[in-house]
C-alpha cells in the first residue's frame, strides 16, 4: 500500500520562555533561559529551589472558572495549546469532518497536581475518605486529550501515550502512522506535563537527577558542560496539527514541515540509566533514518535529548558518532532543554516545535550555558555543539531524540517543506 504524505500545518507552545509558539521561538533562537526561583510551593527544605515554570498563565481567557476546575494543570496547558495550534492551522471546524480529527496526546506524569492536593489532605485529616468528585478524572493521563477532544469537538481517533520523558515524541509518532495509514485526516498531537510539585520537585532530589545549583538557577541547565550536575525540571506543553498532505493541498493550508520518520526502540537495560554505549539510541535513530529513506549524511541537525546528565549526555552522543561516522562532525547538534528545562513528558513535543520552526526558518538554536574550559574529556568537543550562540544553516532534514526511563527510545524526522 502507498502510504499518505503528512505535514505539520498548525503549532502551538506554552514554555518556560514563552506563553505561545513565537515568543518561545524567539527565546529560543535569542538563547533566553526560562529557569528561576520556584513560586507554586515553599523549597525552603528541598535541595532544588528552582524549575522551569510557565508564567503568567491564566485559563481564564478560554475556560470559564467552574471549568477550568475540572481540570488539572497539565490539562489546562493541553487545552491552551491545542487552541493556538488550530488557530494557527486555519482549519474551519464547523465545516471539517470532525469524526476524520483526532487526538493521540502525551504526558509523563499526568495529572501530579491534583492526585498530589486530594491525597495531602486526606492525610491531613481524620481518616474520612472525603475525595473530590474530580478527583480521579484529574489525575487520569487520559484527559489531556480527552479534554482537547471535548473543547473542540473533535471525534475521531482519541487517546493517550505515556512513556515518561518519551510520551509526546510517541505520541507524534502514533499520529503520524495513524494519517499515514489513511485512519485519520487531521490529529492534534503533542503533549503536557506540570510535575512543579513537592512530590515531583521531591521525588526527583531523592534520586540526585536534578540540578541543585540554587546560586544561579538560570545556568544550571548546561547539556555537554563538564560541570553539568543533572537535569532542571519544568513544564508546559506543545502541540502539532498533523494534516494529511493532499487535505492540506486542497485547502491552501501553510505548512511549516513534512514528517517523514519514526524510528521506537526499547534499551531493555535498566530502570533510569541509558545503556551508555548508546545502543538502543543508536538503533532508534537507524530505524528512523530506513523509515524516512534517507542516508544518515542527509541530516543536518540534530535536536538531542540532551537532558545535562553525566551519563545521558554521553551515551546519546556515543550513539550519534556510531550512526552518523565523519557525518557527525559536519551536523549542527543542540539541547533546547538548557533554555526550557526538562519539560518531562512534553519534551518530545516542544522539541519538535523548535525542529519545524529550524527548518522553516534556517536557524538552529543555541546549547547555552557552557563556559570557556568547561571541557569534559569523555565528550568530543570537535563535534559541533551549536554553543551559546544560534547558528544560520539550511536544513533539508533535521532529527529530534527523546530517551526516557525505562529505556524508552523515540526518534522523529522532519523534512523541510518546498
Amino acid at each position: 500500500m502507498e502510504l499518505k504524505r503528512v505535514v505539520i500545518t498548525g503549532m502551538g507552545a506554552l514554555t518556560p520562555i514563552g506563553n505561545d509558539l513565537q515568543s518561545t521561538w524567539k527565546s529560543m533562537i535569542e538563547g533566553k533561559s526560562g529557569i528561576a526561583e520556584i513560586t507554586q510551593f515553599d523549597t525552603t527544605l528541598y535541595k532544588t529551589h528552582f524549575a522551569g515554570e510557565v508564567k503568567e498563565f491564566d485559563i481564564s481567557s478560554l475556560l470559564d472558572r467552574k471549568e477550568s476546575r475540572k481540570l488539572d494543570r497539565y490539562a489546562q496547558f493541553s487545552v491552551w495549546v491545542a487552541k493556538e495550534a488550530l488557530e494557527d492551522s486555519g482549519l474551519d471546524l464547523e465545516h471539517e469532518n470532525r469524526n476524520r480529527i483526532g487526538v493521540i496526546w502525551g504526558s509523563g506524569m499526568g495529572g501530579l497536581h491534583s492526585f498530589e492536593e486530594d491525597s495531602m489532605a486526606y492525610g491531613a485529616g481524620d481518616g474520612t475518605p472525603r475525595f473530590s468528585p474530580f478527583y480521579i478524572p484529574k489525575s487520569l493521563h487520559s484527559m489531556g486529550a480527552g479534554h482537547i477532544s471535548m473543547v473542540f469537538g473533535l471525534k475521531g481517533i482519541s487517546f493517550a501515550v505515556t512513556s515518561a520523558c518519551s510520551s509526546s515524541a510517541h505520541a507524534i509518532g502514533q499520529a503520524f502512522d495513524a494519517i499515514r495509514l489513511g485512519r485519520s485526516e487531521i490529529i492534534v498531537t503533542g503533549g503536557a506535563d506540570a510535575d512543579i510539585t513537592y512530590s515531583g520537585i521531591g521525588g526527583f532530589n531523592s534520586m540526585h537527577a536534578i540540578s541543585t545549583r540554587n546560586d544561579s538557577p538560570e545556568t544550571a541547565s548546561r547539556p555537554f558542560s563538564k560541570s553539568r550536575d543533572g537535569f532542571v525540571l519544568a513544564e508546559g506543553a506543545a502541540c502539532l496539527i498533523l494534516e494529511e498532505y493532499e487535505h492540506a493541498k486542497s485547502r491552501g493550508a501553510k505548512i511549516y514541515a513534512e514528517v517523514v520518520g519514526c524510528g521506537m526502540t526499547s534499551d531493555a537495560y535498566h530502570m533510569t540509566a541509558p545503556n551508555p554505549e548508546g545502543e538502543g539510541a543508536a538503533r532508534v535513530m537507524e530505524d528512523a533514518l530506513a523509515d524516512a529513506h534517507i542516508k544518515p549524511e542527509d541530516v543536518d541537525y540534530i535536536n538531542t535529548h540532551g537532558t545535562s546528565t553525566s551519563l545521558g549526555d554521553i551515551a546519546e552522543l556515543n550513539a550519534i558518532k556510531q550512526v552518523f561516522g565523519e557525518h557527525a562532525y559536519k551536523l549542527n547538534i543542540d539541547s533546547t532543554k538548557s533554555m526550557t528545562g526538562h519539560l518531562v513528558g512534553a519534551t518530545g513535543a516542544v522539541e519538535a516545535v523548535a525542529c519545524a520552526m529550524a527548518l522553516k526558518d534556517g536557524i538552529v538554536p543555541p546549547t547555552i550555558n557552557h563556559e570557556e574550559g568547561d571541557d569534559d574529556e569523555n565528550i568530543d568537543y570537535k563535534l559541533n555543539f551549536t554553543f551559546n550562540k544560534a547558528q544560520r544553516r539550511d536544513i533539508q532534514y533535521a532529527i529530534s531524540n527523546n530517551f526516557a526511563f525505562g529505556g524508552h527510545n523515540v526518534c522523529l524526522v522532519f523534512k523541510k517543506w518546498s
